[in-house]
């Protein structure tokens, strides 16, 4: 899979997680079923932490972006010792930030201001391992929200992917 059609799955998985949460309030997004449960909203940051850390630190050694969000939304920092998720417009503030980081990479290596053989051998698998990242956590997602009384969004986010374990999953290679 080129680089331009990777960067157009990311956009499309990107969408599918943001009609997840489109319609629902606030208190839903930040519910908590129990103490060893995570938000709608830690799901959401914690989808953009992990595009942010793997592209910074194995791409371009990057600064982050918001240290604080670093340590929030690590899967190895327990549930229960999390505290209050942060706003839900933080965290898409986070999640735009993190995209556009991500869009720049792709596009210095897609335009050729980047020489592209050696980065495209790591960011490909990157890539597509972010945005199966991205659809397993939607998987929790819809499960919450379903949780909470709405419909399930069930359209593919995708050509290319697929379900496997009630997973949507971009195949590659």
């Amino acid at each position: 899979m080129d680089l331009e059609t990777l960067r157009h799955e990311y956009d499309l998985a990107r969408r599918y997680t943001e009609c997840l949460y489109a319609d629902l309030r606030e208190a839903e997004v930040q519910w908590r079923p129990a103490p060893k449960s995570s938000a709608i909203a830690w799901h959401l940051g914690h989808q953009a932490a992990v595009n942010h850390y793997l592209l910074r630190n194995l791409v371009d050694a990057e600064p982050s972006l918001n240290p604080r969000f670093d340590a929030f939304f690590d899967a190895a920092n327990p549930e229960e010792t999390r505290g209050d998720t942060p706003p839900l417009v933080e965290i898409i503030a986070y999640r735009e930030a993190v995209a556009q980081r991500t869009h720049a990479h792709l596009k210095a290596l897609c335009s050729g201001r980047q020489p592209a053989a050696p980065r495209a051998q790591v960011i490909v698998p990157i890539l597509v391992s972010l945005i199966n990242h991205e659809y397993q956590h939607d998987c929790w997602i819809q499960e919450m929200r379903q949780r909470l009384g709405h419909p399930p969004i069930e359209a593919a986010p995708s050509l290319r992917v697929r379900q496997c374990q009630g997973y949507w999953v971009l195949a590659w290679p």
